[in-house]
This record gives C-alpha cells, sequence and structure tokens, in this order.
C-alpha cells in the first residue's frame, strides 16, 4: 500500500527506522551524552543479526549472533559509549567485534578509521567485515586474533573497551593504553562488574565500578 505522498506503507526499512527511533527513546534516560544516543539512532541493528532475528532487533535485550556469541543489549552499548566520553578522532581499541554493530555505533562517534576491533572467531571477523563495509563503515580496522593481545600495532589509543566479559584487565590491553586513556570492561567470570579505569602516569589504572552486569567470556 502506499501513502498520499507515494511512500510504500508496507516497506520494512519503514519500520525498522520507526523501531530504532522507539529503541532510543527507550533507553535515552540511562545517558546524559546526546552523541551516544544519535549513533545509536544512526547504526541500523537489523542489518547485524541474522534474518530470522530481524523482527527483534530493536528489543531491548541480548540476541545470538552464532558461533556461542550475542549482540549486546542497545541499552548497555550507550552506556558503555556514555561513560567512555569519546570525542571525534579519539583512538578506540575493541576487543570482541561479535558482529560489528558496537563498533559501529563506537564509529559514529569518532570516525570509522579510528576504530580497531579485534575479534576470535574468524567467522564472526569476516562477517564484520563485510556487514561493516556494506554500511559505510569499511574503515573500521578489523582484526582476528586472542583479545587478551590487543593490538599494538596502532597503539596507544585513547579509550579501550570489552564487549565480553575478562578476569582481568589484560596487561597488553593496559599497556597499550595512553596515559589519561579510559578503559571499560565487564569483570569477572559468573559475577560480573563493569569497571571503569583510567591509566595513571605510572602505568597502573585508577578504577570504578558501575554495576553488575552479564556478558559472554572473553575467549582466547
Amino acid at each position: 500500500m502506499f501513502d498520499r505522498f507515494g511512500h510504500d506503507t508496507d516497506d520494512p526499512d519503514d519500520d525498522f527506522t520507526a523501531a530504532r527511533e522507539r529503541m532510543v527513546q527507550t533507553v535515552s534516560h540511562r545517558v546524559a551524552d546526546e552523541r551516544a544516543l544519535d549513533a545509536l539512532e544512526s547504526v541500523p541493528r537489523h542489518e547485524f543479526v541474522p534474518i530470522g532475528r530481524r523482527g527483534n532487533a530493536y528489543a531491548d535485550r541480548p540476541l545470538p549472533i552464532g558461533d556461542g556469541q550475542t549482540i549486546s543489549a542497545p541499552h548497555m552499548v550507550v552506556i558503555m559509549a556514555d561513560r567512555l566520553a569519546l570525542e571525534p578522532g579519539d583512538e578506540v581499541l575493541e576487543i570482541g567485534t561479535g558482529c560489528g554493530y558496537h563498533a559501529a555505533v563506537t564509529a559514529e562517534i569518532v570516525g570509522p578509521e579510528h576504530v580497531y576491533t579485534v575479534e576470535y572467531s574468524p567467522a564472526l571477523a569476516e562477517s564484520a567485515r563485510e556487514t561493516l563495509a556494506a554500511l559505510g563503515y569499511g574503515e573500521v580496522a578489523v582484526r582476528t586474533g586472542d583479545g587478551r593481545d590487543g593490538w599494538a600495532e596502532h597503539a596507544p589509543y585513547d579509550a579501550a573497551y570489552f564487549t565480553c566479559a575478562t578476569p582481568s584487565i589484560p596487561e597488553p590491553v593496559r599497556e597499550q593504553l595512553r596515559v589519561g586513556g579510559t578503559l571499560l570492561a565487564p569483570v569477572g567470570t559468573s559475577h560480573q562488574t563493569l569497571v571503569e579505569a583510567t591509566k595513571r602516569a605510572d602505568g597502573s589504572l585508577a578504577r570504578s565500578e558501575h554495576g553488575g552486569v552479564r556478558f559472554v567470556q572473553l575467549r582466547g
């Protein structure tokens, strides 16, 4: 069917746009940074989830993406972007590419060419590269490997974050963070806490905790 302006009212893209706007409204009370919300609204989450689950793409919950992994709930993605307080041009390391959704949200804030992300699963890494490229985020750099090693080639980073739970902050990732840089990670195994850390001049981390969370475990 078509409306009086000639728009196809049965166009699924229109449905996804409306659902994305509702999703952003649902999570907007959780953050103060409008840039984070704008980024969340700009990224088509449905393009990052399996076709059979796209009807739930804008529900505020994690969804399976294959290989035992999930796409994070939108509220957690925007909370992490808000806590990192990213600026355009910041160099950012992501541990756990998954389907590439979180990297795309980060790219909306800092620019795709400033995002470096590491994925343990070769299949997920390749799929993420393809999806990111198709949606205009092709300059996001995706490496297949052990996230505990970080990505030294592009260090130092202004910020780093984990999209998977780690028992502790891996030493290489801490070393690759610049002094004054911020790191955000779910830390723990069965009980996880969202930990924010700022790197001091002596290389140590000043930490604060921001509540219990539940993420898939870091692999490697």
